[in-house]
């Protein structure tokens, strides 16, 4: 290189930077032009020597390098380790004659991106820049990703640096600092009982009692007790004195989840107890005073079951002096990827695995993907990831396993059901009634699988999500004997 071209080509000026590496000077430079022409925003700098291309690695970030296999003094393949070694994230691009097809797949295998033939066609040179140079993106955004996360922080922070979620945190720290009443709105899968935590952990209740009650997983002759208490003799099996929740959590906080799916019986109890900060155990005609913030979480529209009758108005206002409401993922994709990469360190965590790490092409489908059931879906989905995928590795082929193999409603999957069942039998052919039959089975075994992982084995939230009756879904889990424990 000259004096000049040397200093252009060693100043960062903060771009995306393409190295096009050829002794061919006169194919070089015209191969920069030809690049710069379709791709403005980025550096291309031409040099003509493995060790000059050493000499800009050296002293600024290049994103993506083009090289010839057959130079003098150093060849393609001993440039592509040496780059390695300097920028291991580096993106490479050999380009090689016909008659080297052997040497291209060996620089593949000590890794390469990509390669071209010579002559190079331009729509074929283009595309191969355009995917080199998003593969550089995503290795860097993984990059940054795994700095966020190595920094720690507290178990049970919310991750998220979207505009939303950073929205939804300056709500939190808000509402902390107050002793009001607290309605976590939001899609089931959203975090609010991390959000119930948080609220308390950030306010001056902190050091006190964080009590937590899925209202609608307790039996409604029970959920009054639980509550409120009880005395002994109160009824049938109060064998002893019981404090309720109200009481143990004295002083602290109390998050009621899931608050409208409650009888109009405990919301008439709940009313007064907000309405007198008093509580009367069961069994005791003399009222308690307590001392407790309540926040109560819910994912019903409590608005529809107000006007339907079925939620109190005057219980609606008590609960609702201030109110949370938390994003869906599909509002806040931009956080998928950080997501995805702390859900699988926390997963080889709890299975005692070394740390794995995301293909970029897996970090860009989980952000392409849906996620109807929101956080916890993709939760569950990278939990699923880590333990079928074997090597350190999360590639395509891991999703692919993942997607077939855990019943998750793929046209794949949908359109393979039948394909799997024998419909002869013997010399004859299976009636259609028992055919029916199995792929019904087959189907709802499916369906409760992917149902319950969701769910976490909550039976009242997977009665809730599959619109079953808690009665009609028990007597289908035990028909197929289905172990629900399994899935808590």
């Amino acid at each position: 290189m000259s004096e000049n071209s040397s200093r252009t080509a060693l100043a960062d000026t903060g771009r995306m930077c393409l190295l096009i590496v050829d002794d061919e000077r006169d194919f070089a430079s015209g191969l920069a032009r030809l690049i710069s022409s379709r791709f403005r925003d980025i550096d291309v700098v031409p040099v003509f020597s493995g060790r000059e291309a050493l000499e800009v690695l050296g002293e600024r970030t290049v994103h993506l390098m083009m090289t010839d296999l057959r130079m003098p003094e150093m060849g393609g393949l001993q440039l592509l380790t040496q780059a390695l070694s300097v920028q291991p994230q580096l993106s490479m691009v050999v380009l090689t004659a016909h008659g080297t097809i052997e040497t291209a797949v060996e620089a593949l295998r000590l890794g390469a991106y990509d390669f071209l033939t010579k002559p190079i066609e331009p729509d074929q040179l283009f595309s191969a820049v355009s995917k080199g140079l998003e593969r550089s993106r995503l290795l860097e955004e993984n990059n940054r990703l795994r700095q966020i996360l190595s920094l720690g922080g507290e178990p049970g922070e919310l991750v998220g640096e979207g505009r939303a979620m950073q929205q939804l945190k300056r709500t939190i720290a808000a509402v902390a600092q107050s002793d009001y009443t607290v309605l976590v709105r939001g899609e089931s899968g959203t975090g609010k009982e991390l959000v119930a935590r948080l609220v308390h952990r950030l306010g001056n209740r902190a050091t006190k009692p964080f009590m937590a009650v899925n209202c609608p997983a307790i039996p409604e002759n029970l959920l009054e007790s639980e509550l409120f208490g009880h005395v002994k003799g109160a009824f049938t099996g109060a064998d002893r004195d019981h404090k309720g929740l109200f009481a143990v959590a004295s002083g602290g906080t109390l998050h009621l989840d899931e608050i409208g799916d409650i009888s109009s019986a405990i919301q008439t109890k709940l009313l007064r107890c907000l309405q007198d900060g008093e509580i009367r155990p069961v069994g005791v005609s003399k009222a308690e005073k307590v001392d407790v913030r309540v926040v109560a979480s819910t994912n019903q529209d409590l608005e529809a079951r107000i006007a339907d009758k079925s939620f109190r108005e005057d219980l609606y206002y008590r609960l609702n002096v201030l109110t949370i409401t938390l994003p869906p993922l599909r509002d806040r994709v931009e956080d998928v990827p950080l997501l995805a990469h702390y859900f699988l360190r926390k997963a080889c965590a709890e299975m005692g695995l070394p740390e794995k790490e995301l293909q970029p092409e897996v970090t860009e489908w989980l952000s392409h993907r849906g996620w109807p059931g929101n956080v916890r879906e993709l939760q569950n989905f990278i939990r699923r990831l880590t333990v079928f995928c074997s090597g350190a590795v999360v590639d395509m082929d891991c999703i692919r396993m993942v997607e077939q193999g855990s019943g998750m409603r793929s046209p794949a999957a949908a359109t393979g059901l039948t394909s799997k069942i024998n419909f002869r039998s013997g010399e004859g052919f299976v009636p259609y009634k028992d055919a029916k039959a199995t792929v019904v089975d087959d189907f709802t075994m499916a369906y409760l699988r992917d149902l319950l992982t969701f769910s976490g084995g909550n039976i009242s939230e997977a009665a809730r999500l599959s619109g079953l009756s808690r009665v009609a879904l028990q007597k289908i889990l035990s028909r197929l004997d289905v172990n629900v424990a399994r899935f808590k």
